[in-house]
Formats: C-alpha cells, sequence, structure tokens
C-alpha cells in the first residue's frame, strides 16, 4: 500500500492539454453553489432595490402623422411653395427638422421646460448621499453655468428623448417621448406635432409672403417695360407716313405696275430711237434705200413712181419722208420725257417702300415685345393676386391621425432588471468560484494531494474541535469515539498495513512547516496504537521548539532525550546520563510513555545523526512495540532527513487548505533528495464547516465525519 516517493522530475499522467472538463467544471460550480445562490440572492436584492425603489419610471407617448404629397391647394392655381418632397432623403429631413434645436427650443419655450427639473439639473435638489457625493465630486473652483448654458442644456435633453421613426412604404411617421410622467410624454409629442405643424404653415406663408414681394416688384417693372415700349410704338406711328401694312401691300403693287410701263415705254424709246437713227442715215440716200429704212406702206407706194423718174411723185415721198423722220424725232422726244418721269416716279415709290417697310418692321418688332411684355405683365398680376388670396389659405404638409392620449410604461423593467440582478450576482460568483478554484494552491481533498504528489493519503484528519492543547488531549482522552479520534484509528490501520510482511515500529512525522497539526497528530497515533494493547513510546524529536510541554505540563521536571541518549554516548557524557525508565512520562489515562526533548548546546542534527541516536533507537526497540517520533518541519530544518534515516515509516502532514503545493512539493524533494521514502501523506485539521463552505458533500466524507455520522443516530460523539 505504500506509494512511490514523489521525486522532482516524475512525470505528469498524460492530460490532454487545452481540453475542458466539464464534469470537473460543473463540480467546480457545485461546490461553489452556496456562494453563487448568496450573490444570485444578493443581485435580485439590489436589482429589485434598483428597479422598485431608486430607478425613475420612463413612459413613452406617441402621435402618429402623415405627409401629405397630394394636398390640392384651395384655389385652383399652382401653388407658390411646393412643401415636401416625396423621395427619401426628403422624409429623412423632415424627421431631422423634428428633433431640430429649433422645433426643440419652441417646445421648451411653449411647455417652460426650463422649470421642469427632469430636464433642468440646476433645479433639481440632489439630497443624502447622492447629492453629497454630488457636491464632492464637484471641483471648488467650478464656475455656474450661464442662462445660454443651462438653456441649450434643456434643449439637448428635450432632444433625447424625442424620436422619431418612419412606417416602411408609407408616409406615416410617429413621434415618441420618454419621460418620467406619463402626461408629460403625452403633452410634449402632441405639442411638437403642432408645433412641426405651425412651422410648415409658417415656411409656406413666409415664402408665399416673399413670393408675393418679389411678383408685385416685377409687375411693377413690366408695368413701366410696357408703358415704355407702347409710347415707342406711338412715336413712331406718328412719325412716319405709315398706314397699314396693307397700304404698303398697294404701294408695292402700284411700284410694280409702274415699273412695267417704265419697261415698256423704255422699249418703245428704244425702238424709236433705232428708227429715227435709221432714217437719218438713209436721209441722203435714194428712194429705194429711204422707203427701206422708213419702212412705210406710203413711201412704197410712191418709191416705184419716184424711181420712175415721177416728179410729183417724188415730191410726195420727200415730203412723206421727211413727215416720218419729224415723227420720229417727235416720238422719240416725247418718249425720253417719259420714260424720264416714269423712272422718277419708280425711284420715289421704292424709296417710299424701303423706308416704310423698315418702319413697319420696327414696329412689327416693338408690337411683339410689347404683346410679350403685356402676357408677362399679365400672368405675374394674376399670380401677385392668386398668391395674396394663398397666403390666407395656406395648409400644412401634413396631419395627425392619431393623437398621443396615454402614456405606455416602459422602463425600468421589473422583473427583467431583477433577473439581470440574479443573472449578473450567479455570473460574478461564478467567476469567483471558478477564480478561486483557478488561483488555490493548497489541498482541500485526497484526490488533490494524491494527484499532486503521487503519494497515497493515508489519513485524513479533521479538526479537534478544542481550544488550548490541554484541551485537545482532554478530548482525545474524554471523546474515543469522535470523528477525530476514528480518523486517528483510520490513520493508524493504514500505517500499519502498510508493510503487512514487516510492520513499521518506528514511526517519523514531520511536515513542511510549523502549525500543520503535525504533533497534536502524533500524540493521537500514539494513544490510539496504545489502545490494541501495545507498549508505545512518543518521543518530542523537535528539540529546538519543544512544544511537548504545552500539552503535558508535569513532563517538563524530568530528564528527557538528551539524557537518554547520553548514556549510549562518551564515558564523559555518561556521567549525567539518566536511564530511558527514568526520563519517560507517563500520562494519566494515555497509556503511553512519552520522552520529552531537551534544549542542546550541540547543534540537534548532529545530535540525531550521531551513533548514540542510533543506538537509543536500537535500545528502545526492544522496550517498546512502537515508537512514534515528532520531528521538526522538514522545510526548516534538516533534522526530521536525518532522524528519517532511522524509521521504518515516514508520515507526511500536510494542513488542510494552508499549505501550498509549493511547499509540500518542496519538502518531499528534499526527503527524496536523500531516498527517503514517505510511506503516506495525512491531510491534517480539517475544518467540516470549510469543506461545506467549498461545496464538497458527501462524496468527501473523510473517515465518515460528515453530517450523517454525527448526531443521536450517527457512528461517531461530537
Amino acid at each position: 500500500m505504500t506509494a512511490a516517493p514523489y521525486r522532482p522530475g516524475d512525470s505528469e499522467p498524460a492530460e490532454d492539454e487545452g481540453s475542458i472538463d466539464l464534469i470537473a467544471l460543473l463540480g467546480t460550480l457545485w461546490r461553489g453553489k452556496w456562494i453563487i445562490l448568496s450573490l444570485s440572492l444578493l443581485g435580485a436584492i439590489l436589482a429589485g432595490y434598483y428597479a422598485f425603489r431608486v430607478a425613475e419610471p420612463t413612459y413613452r407617448a406617441t402621435t402618429e402623422m402623415a405627409l401629405s404629397f397630394d394636398q390640392q391647394p384651395v384655389l385652383d392655381i399652382e401653388s407658390v411653395m411646393t412643401g415636401v418632397s416625396s423621395d427619401t432623403s426628403s422624409l429623412n429631413t423632415e424627421m431631422k427638422l423634428i428633433r431640430s434645436h429649433e422645433l426643440a427650443s419652441r417646445l421648451v419655450d411653449q411647455l417652460n421646460l426650463e422649470e421642469d427639473p427632469e430636464f433642468n439639473p440646476a433645479m433639481r435638489q440632489d439630497t443624502g448621499f447622492k447629492g453629497w457625493i454630488k457636491s464632492w465630486l464637484a471641483p471648488s473652483d467650478a464656475v455656474a453655468p450661464t442662462d445660454m448654458a443651462i438653456r441649450n442644456e434643456v434643449i439637448d435633453r428635450v432632444k433625447d428623448v424625442i424620436t422619431t421613426s418612419i412606417e416602411r412604404d408609407s408616409y406615416v411617421f410617429s413621434i415618441s417621448a420618454l419621460t418620467s410622467s406619463p402626461v408629460k410624454s403625452v403633452l410634449l409629442v402632441n405639442t411638437l406635432a403642432q408645433i412641426y405643424q405651425d412651422d410648415q404653415i409658417a415656411i409656406k406663408v413666409d415664402g408665399t409672403r416673399a413670393a408675393a414681394v418679389w411678383l408685385s416688384e416685377q409687375v411693377s417693372e413690366l408695368r413701366a417695360e410696357l408703358e415704355q415700349r407702347q409710347g415707342e410704338i406711338n412715336d413712331l406711328r406718328a412719325s412716319t407716313a405709315l398706314v397699314s401694312p396693307e397700304a404698303l401691300a398697294a404701294l408695292n403693287t402700284q411700284s410694280v405696275e409702274l415699273a412695267g410701263q417704265l419697261q415698256e415705254a423704255q422699249v418703245k424709246l428704244s425702238q424709236t430711237t433705232q428708227t429715227l437713227s435709221a432714217l437719218q442715215a438713209a436721209a441722203g440716200a435714194d428712194v429705194a434705200a429711204r422707203a427701206q429704212a422708213a419702212d412705210d406702206a406710203q413711201l412704197r407706194s410712191s418709191a416705184a413712181r419716184a424711181s420712175a423718174g415721177d416728179t410729183a411723185a417724188l415730191q410726195s415721198f420727200d415730203r412723206r419722208f421727211q413727215q416720218l423722220l419729224l415723227k420720229a424725232r417727235s416720238d422719240r422726244k416725247q418718249l425720253t420725257t417719259y420714260v424720264a418721269d416714269l423712272q422718277a416716279q419708280t425711284d420715289r415709290l421704292t424709296a417710299q417702300f424701303d423706308s416704310q417697310g423698315t418702319n413697319l418692321i420696327k414696329v412689327q418688332q416693338l408690337e411683339r415685345e410689347t404683346e410679350a411684355t403685356r402676357v408677362l405683365y399679365e400672368t405675374f398680376l394674376n399670380r401677385l393676386r392668386e398668391t395674396s388670396v394663398q397666403m390666407g389659405v395656406q395648409e400644412a404638409g401634413s396631419r395627425v391621425i392619431s393623437e398621443a392620449t396615454k402614456g405606455e410604461y416602459i422602463a425600468p423593467r421589473k422583473s427583467i432588471i431583477t433577473l439581470m440582478g440574479i443573472f449578473l450576482g450567479a455570473l460574478i460568483a461564478s467567476a469567483i468560484v471558478m477564480g478561486r478554484e483557478f488561483m488555490q494552491n493548497t489541498f482541500r481533498t485526497a484526490d488533490d494531494l494524491e494527484r499532486s504528489t503521487h503519494i497515497s493519503v493515508v489519513g485524513q484528519i479533521p479538526k479537534i474541535p478544542a481550544e488550548g492543547r490541554i484541551e485537545t488531549i482532554n478530548y482525545l482522552v474524554d471523546k474515543p469515539t469522535s470523528a477525530a479520534a476514528e480518523a486517528v484509528r483510520n490513520l493508524r490501520t493504514s500505517i500499519l498495513m502498510s508493510n503487512i510482511d514487516n510492520p513499521p515500529q518506528v514511526i517519523m512525522m514531520t511536515s513542511s512547516l510549523p502549525s500543520e497539526g503535525k504533533t497534536t497528530t502524533a500524540i493521537a497515533l500514539a494513544q490510539n496504537l496504545a489502545g490494541l494493547g501495545k507498549k508505545v513510546l512518543l518521543i518530542e524529536g523537535d528539540i529546538r521548539r519543544r512544544t511537548f510541554g504545552a500539552y503535558f505540563p508535569d513532563a517538563t521536571k524530568g530528564p528527557g532525550i538528551l539524557s537518554v541518549i547520553a548514556q549510549f554516548g562518551k564515558e564523559a557524557e555518561r556521567a549525567n546520563a539518566s536511564t530511558l525508565e527514568q526520563a519517560v512520562f507517563a500520562p494519566p489515562k494515555f497509556g503511553i510513555d512519552i520522552l520529552m526533548g531537551e534544549k542542546s548546546a550541540i547543534n540537534a542534527a548532529d545530535v540525531f545523526a550521531s551513533t548514540a541516536f542510533r543506538d537509543f533507537l536500537a535500545a528502545t526497540r526492544e522496550a517498546y512495540d512502537y515508537i512514534i517520533i515528532d520531528t521538526p518541519p522538514v522545510l526548516l530544518v534538516s533534522d526530521a532527513r536525518v532522524i528519517g534515516q532511522h524509521a521504518d515509516a515516514i508520515i507526511y502532514m500536510v494542513n488542510w487548505d494552508k499549505t501550498t503545493v509549493t511547499q509540500v512539493t518542496e519538502g518531499l524533494r528534499q526527503l527524496s533528495s536523500i531516498d527517503l521514502k514517505v510511506t503516506g501523506l495525512a491531510l491534517t485539521q480539517i475544518d467540516q464547516r470549510g469543506m461545506k463552505r467549498y461545496g464538497y458533500g458527501q462524496k468527501y466524507g473523510y473517515g465518515g465525519y460528515g453530517g450523517y455520522a454525527s448526531g443521536s443516530n450517527g457512528y461517531y460523539d461530537n
């Protein structure tokens, strides 16, 4: 049953790195269930106190409105102000406008919210602890805020409690307010909705008024321009002989006719000139040539007689030729005069036509411009009249479809806050339990101790319910069936069974540090062994500290271990030696012999390393069935390692939930360094309440000192 001693460097059992043992995790949480339940209850109490006593209730009121995009004006005219556009950007802009600083400022003024402590911190009177904290945190040189700063803060707080939202695929939107009063929430949203509508109307009225002013200015300018252009037309008509476009057309017709006459007269003049030239050229020629040039029938009829020498016919021919020549000259002169007259008339008519045409074009251009000005003037004049009428009939671009009537309770959600308090309390408690578990570097269970050291735990000794060392001795005597006595009895059994073929006779008790229950356990073990009817010697091996005197005050009067060892030493030392029978002390009712420690001038380790000590132990083996040696802590002095060389069994004490893993590991390493094998470990001073507090239940009974083993129906005495 003896486990292999722990040696530094021994391999640990293989574990899956990075894996989480869910069962172990749940077990840790279960062991800390009371902490979790306590903090969960505390969280519920604190959250409930906050929800029911501290937190201010919050109420929400909502007014639903709809934007009017297809609104028809009262007059059947195009509105000067187009209102709100139906695109998404415009809708979002309207939502921003509702929560704007300007509208919030009007809301503050209309409802006098600067006097409301909910929105104006300056109006709050914080008393008690909260007021003390506020005054303590406030800087001593703090400057009082200005009225403008207070007003801006009130407006910002009002904006914070107002929210807007648009219903999807519609022009319906809602205005909501969250305040500490249901009436106040209703008043806020309804008033803001009215302010928003009034603002829409005011914007339209202002726009219409501005348009009316502009139209009035334009009408005045157009009237003046129209009068100016009409005057120019009248002046132009008065300065010219222009009758009308019809008269100009008749003048053009006359000019065309006159041009035709001129052309005809010019042709006749050309013919007459040619005839005159031919007659003048033939004037000195014979009769036939002159008759041919004249091309006259009368001449042709008399030309034959004249050529025949008829004097009368020749004279008649000459007279006729001279008449034709004179006539041709006269016709040419008349035609020349006629052509000149016609040309003069034609030039005069052409000039008159050109002048009147230019003036007519100017007049027509002025008339067209005047007409355009007149149309624009009449249009603007009509718009001005319509706008003037429209200023009194403007409507808002939205309407209220559902006015807020009552405030809905929103917060605090008392049940949710309470549940959250429970959850947070459980979460914090779980973190504490897990953190405590992860940071824990002591031993609370035999499993932990064995897993860490690879050495069997042969005993688990509960804390003895007695104050003082003498009371502890009395408890062991008076309570032989107590849980502590049974635990020592189990320890005794484990030690004796550690080597069945050769049961240990010399048993050494040691530990890492002082105050680990080593001495008490050694005394209890010695008494328990004596109960078997065996002869037992208890040796105080800690001669440096010598604590046995606190347990057995009467034993300090006689000689001690050094006096007994002296008889096995040199002759010079034997002079003051005492025999073992003289030195031992047998306390009443205990049935054991105790060999007290003595103060030594020699180093204690040297005493125990001497041959005399070895001979002393050999002698005690002959005289006693069992020898129990209580030694000093391993980490402080080397005495235990020296004494351990002579022990048959080494029991290493570990104080429950106090001795650290490092201390135990180092103590075992020092024993292992000189090849001392530890028979077993004993977990001492186990606190039953502490075990319950840490959540270790019936699984860890530790020798049966659990709740089911005590009491009137239990196995042990209390």
